[in-house]
Parts: C-alpha cells; structure tokens; sequence
C-alpha cells in the first residue's frame, strides 16, 4: 500500500528535506509508525502520548483527520497525507 504523506519545511530535517515521502499503513497510527522506521524523530513532532499533536493539522486526501477518526483514521492505497503545523502570532 502506498501512501504519499507531503512533508512542511519545518519537518524535513527529519525525511533529508524531501518534500513528499511514501508510507504506508491501515490507519495513520500505523503510517505514522512507519515513516519513523526511515525518518527517525519524525513520528514525536506529529504523535503525543497516541495522539496527534495540539498544534499539528493532518489532513487526508483534503479533509482534516480531527473531523474522521483521528490518528485511527483509516488509510487507503493511493491517498495523500498532508501535514501541516497550526500558523499562530500577528499582531494584537
């Protein structure tokens, strides 16, 4: 099962500033376990305690996982993961 997951900037140093890296797994638990077999550390910057960080947004095939299943969200062959840490800050 292939799944494209598109890596941000700020979490590149973890995929050697690949832009996008191929995965897989049944849910994104287990894609997120994967990815950490060949991308070392990647998985504690998504993943807290079996759970998607606070200010971490995952987003499958377009649509945000908080809204499915979560990190138990189901995972298909073919689908794109998008990973995108929360923007905050500007001016008061």
């Amino acid at each position: 099962m292939a799944i494209e997951v598109r890596i941000p900037t700020i979490l590149r140093q973890y995929t050697d500033g690949e832009k996008a890296v191929q995965g897989a797994g049944g849910t994104l638990a287990d894609l997120f376990a994967d990815l950490e077999t060949r991308h070392t550390g990647i998985q504690a910057r998504i993943v807290d305690e079996g759970k998607l960080r606070r200010f971490v947004n995952v987003y499958l095939n377009d649509e945000d996982v908080r809204f499915v299943d979560g990190i138990d969200t189901k995972l298909a062959d073919g689908d794109t993961v998008t990973i995108l840490p929360a923007v905050a800050g500007g001016m008061v």
